[in-house]
């Protein structure tokens, strides 16, 4: 039996360790606190020296995401990292890449805004990732870490994914989980596909005729009408079958909870300690982590929703999430928001205080 490798490293790090693991042929992207560490760290493995993937530090980020669209259109393995405001400069791009149904992964370790903002964490992408940043009718797949080990392990699965439905897919990470140190077992190494595999599972790839009496074209541009709505209600179809397959949350205290907490990330470790300790004081709460936030975990919230008082989500942020948990739950419910903003993480005090003030605990 192989045995694990165990490692202590940041969140950055570990998405590095994790890419050469998965097999990703090609890593392309631009330096920004506070996820600098992913392309130093695969800098310093040189990985292509080992697997032979390609790292690449392109000159902007905006070049760095075609850099991906032009991986990712020959059928290979290719991903990108940023923050915040280097991501709102690849929106063209991840546009152009989920219209010509690609399979690539973008790492967002965010960091407070709007504008150049603060290098501290925040979770204020929300809304840019889960409903489609840049121009158009297309969803991304977005898996947010709440642990160094999901940053790990959500590599490999966000490619997965991607490839599965030809959908791009997002790690959506705050920066406290970007910078903070975790023991992490690391993936068991996986072999980059052969020339043979890529034409096998990509039928649809850009790369050469080889044998085929036809030229594989990818393009993002349709002038047709009719032709341009049935590529739209496609990709409608697609992401149909991803919410009904994929979303992926975690519950704790649920069993038994009066009042219910909805938190992602890191922010959901806090919040699971302040419901601990407001279970011993005798304050009966849960905790629902969304894992996908989209798909979100919709049907999941409104199930517990009829068990419980009242909602609190926690964000850091002004309030992005809390409109999907409303969506979920109805009017009925009492949704309320706490979040903090500008880099600040709040402590477990300040999450029961807002539950006891909301809800007149």
């Amino acid at each position: 039996m192989e045995q694990e490798e165990i490692k202590l490293m940041k969140g950055n790090e570990a998405i590095a360790h994790a890419a050469i693991r998965a097999g990703f042929d090609g890593y392309f992207g631009y330096p920004i606190t506070p996820q600098s560490e992913v392309l130093e760290t695969l800098e310093e493995l040189m990985p292509w020296e080992t697997t032979g993937m390609v790292v690449l530090q392109a000159e902007s980020e905006v070049a760095a995401i075609n850099m991906v669209y032009g991986g990712a259109a020959s059928g290979k393995a290719v991903m990108t990292s940023s923050s915040s405001p280097g991501v709102s400069l690849k929106q063209e791009g991840i546009s152009y890449i989920a219209a010509a149904e690609l399979p690539a992964l973008i790492v967002n370790v965010m960091r407070g805004g709007p504008g150049l903002g603060t290098i501290q964490p925040s979770q204020a992408d929300y809304f840019q990732a889960t409903k489609g940043g840049g121009h158009g009718d297309y969803r991304l797949i977005v898996l947010s870490p709440a642990t160094v080990q999901e940053m790990a392990d959500f590599v490999g699965m966000g490619m997965d994914l991607s490839f599965k439905y030809r959908v791009p897919a997002m790690i959506l990470a705050d920066g406290v989980v970007g910078q903070m140190m975790e023991k992490v077992v690391l993936p068991p190494m996986r072999p980059r596909r052969t020339e043979a595999q890529i034409a096998e599972q990509c039928p649809w790839a850009a790369s050469g005729k080889d044998g085929r009496k036809h030229r594989n074209v990818v393009t993002s541009l349709e002038m047709e009408p009719d032709k341009m709505e049935k590529n739209n209600l496609r990709l409608q179809e697609r992401y149909r079958e991803i919410e009904n397959n994929e979303v992926r949350f975690q519950e704790y205290f649920t069993d038994d909870a009066e009042y219910l907490i909805v938190a992602f990330g890191s922010i959901a470790r806090i919040c699971l300690k302040a419901i601990e300790e407001a279970r011993a004081q005798g304050i009966k709460i849960g905790l629902l982590r969304p894992i996908t936030l989209w798909p979100f975990p919709t049907k999941e919230i409104e199930n517990l929703s009829k068990q419980v008082k009242g909602i609190l989500t926690v964000e850091l942020n002004a309030g992005q999430m809390i409109e999907d948990v409303r969506l979920a739950v109805g009017k009925d419910m009492p949704v309320y928001h706490f979040g903090r903003m500008g880099g600040i993480v709040p402590n477990p005090n300040e999450v029961i205080d807002a539950l006891k003030k909301h809800f007149k605990i």
